[in-house]
């Protein structure tokens, strides 16, 4: 019970910390500080600065794949449920915890490499099993499903980064939101230009 409470107060303290100043303003000493823990807590249960903080942006990855596959749920068909999917990443995309932990301060803390990594670990298989579920459905062209996923996923990838740093992040949400539709709806057999389905 101490540990996972010591755990969590270390997680909590840093996903405060680094994303009201960032993670290379954050030392160790002030993290186990405000936690009021010691050093030698920090190094226990995550080895140091960096591993507490790919625990905290691997727990904000699974809490936005969490609330992406209930999103999906709510709906019958692959093809709302793919829609509904892009729009959930985007609005978790647009949300400031995520927003600074994955987006801005991943790459910079994890280095670009372990961040796709981790990246693609959480949504892949999420993204992967949707444009699966179109392809069988002949809703989308028959490309490998793998191939449409990497294509999906890149352009989603690049649209967060985009929002992330925005100036107008509520105008850059809705572009991004238009133009995930619109590249999903080219890759109907029969694209309409001008389809609303939700």
């Amino acid at each position: 019970m101490y540990a996972a409470t010591t755990r969590r107060a270390l997680m909590e303290t840093a996903l405060r910390m680094f994303v009201d100043s960032g993670y290379l303003a954050v030392a160790a000493e002030d993290l186990v500080r405000a936690a009021g823990l010691s050093r030698g807590a920090l190094y226990h249960h995550f080895g140091g600065k960096q591993g507490l903080f790919q625990a905290v942006f691997e727990e904000q990855e699974e809490l936005a794949v969490l609330r992406i596959r209930n999103a999906m749920a709510a709906r019958t068909d692959p093809w709302r449920q793919a829609l509904t999917g892009m729009e959930t990443f985007l609005d978790v995309c647009a949300e400031r915890d995520y927003r600074e932990i994955v987006l801005l301060q991943g790459p910079i803390a994890l280095g670009w490499r372990r961040w796709r990594e981790l990246d693609q670990r959480h949504l892949g298989g999420l993204l992967t099993a949707g444009t699966k579920a179109l392809v069988d459905a002949g809703l989308i062209q028959e490309h490998p499903a793998e191939m449409i996923a990497a294509a999906i996923y890149g352009g989603l990838t690049e649209l967060s980064l985009i929002m992330a740093e925005a100036d107008d992040p509520a105008t850059a949400r809705r572009d991004a939101g238009r133009l995930a539709r619109n590249l999903l709806t080219g890759l109907a057999p029969n694209p309409h230009p001008d389809d609303e389905r939700p």
